[in-house]
């Protein structure tokens, strides 16, 4: 028997998507099964002392679909999917047979809840996800093809905008004013009222809009394993990180950028109107975002590719300003 796995208060053992390679059994403490939800963690299940956990994967091999966190300091005891492969087969084939069968209904038993919880919170939602893109799609679209282009971007007449919002794409068009109001409120259009019933819409930044579609399209459509997945919390370490790194100079071998996160924690209240900790850091190094930290003489260090939060910050700042305002 290997020797038990240690977990602290808190801490996770395996994530959901993560890849699998034994069950587990609780010899001390309690662990909970969680699916992650925005920010937050909804909590499934409970292990108790004896029980077994983590055991669906041993039959399809798929990912994990929950999450296993300690709620207090714990022991564990992995029991290696290899060793029990060969006890299994020594089964008889309709005992084998069965078993898999409860696995797979299982499965497709939580697969069905968490599409029932998705349709259950967009229902409730003006901008569910694919709204989102399906609007900024269009509005993106119709400015390159009917747009006339100025010196602040492209100008578009909203009676055109509007008719292939509900005529062709059929969606309301008090959700695309809406949604082009968030958008001015971001510095990315302009609505304007010309009188006499006529509006005209500027497109400020059709290449950030397009980019934006393409982002967020790209993530939803993603195995939830792969995605980066930002929690609103995250949005001012991103800001710091997007702020001092690019004033940093690029490694000429790696291409990221260093950074010292105590002059962070010095500076950041002058430069940004809040304080970051050397402490704050935590997912998004868990998130692969950026590298772990390192210590030197002169203080605590941070790497990561700018690029990668040069595209990600701005456009999770959209999302997150868009979800808020449709919480109003």
């Amino acid at each position: 028997m290997s020797e038990p796995i240690k977990l602290q208060k808190g801490q996770l053992l395996f994530r959901e998507g993560d890849s699998s390679d034994a069950m587990y059994v609780l010899k001390k403490g309690r662990i909970a099964i969680t699916k992650t939800k925005g920010d937050s963690e909804i909590e499934l299940a409970t292990v108790a002392v004896g029980q077994i956990f983590g055991e669906m994967a041993f039959f399809d091999q798929k990912s994990r679909s929950a999450n296993a966190r300690a709620l207090q300091d714990s022991e564990i005891i992995a029991l290696p999917f290899k060793a029990l492969q060969a006890q299994f087969k020594l089964l008889p084939e309709w005992l084998k047979s069965m078993v898999k069968s409860i696995n797979e209904n299982l499965r497709e038993a939580n697969k069905r809840i968490k599409i029932l919880e998705r349709a259950d919170a967009n229902d409730n939602k003006q901008f569910p996800p694919h709204t989102i893109t399906k609007l900024c799609a269009i509005i993106s679209f119709v400015s390159a093809r009917y747009g006339e282009k100025k010196d602040k971007g492209l100008v578009l007449n909203w009676q055109t905008l509007r008719n292939y919002t509900i005529q062709v794409f059929q969606e309301p068009t008090t959700k695309m004013e809406k949604l082009i109001t968030i958008l001015q409120g971001m510095g990315l259009t302009l609505l304007e009222d010309l009188g006499e019933g006529r509006k005209q819409v500027t497109v400020l930044k059709h290449d950030f809009l397009m980019g934006f579609v393409e982002f967020y399209n790209d993530w939803l459509f993603k195995e939830e394993s792969k995605r980066i997945n930002i929690v609103e919390k995250d949005l001012p370490i991103l800001k710091a990180l997007l702020f001092y790194g690019r004033k940093a100079t690029p490694d000429e071998k790696t291409k990221k950028v260093k950074v010292n996160l105590n002059t962070i924690q010095n500076e950041s209240m002058k430069d940004l109107g809040y304080v970051v900790s050397v402490n704050d850091y935590a997912a998004v190094i868990e998130k692969k975002i950026t590298e772990d930290k390192s210590s030197e003489q002169d203080g605590v260090y941070l790497s990561f590719d700018l690029n990668v939060v040069e595209k990600i910050y701005p456009y999770w700042e959209l999302i997150f300003a868009i979800e808020k305002n449709d919480r109003r």
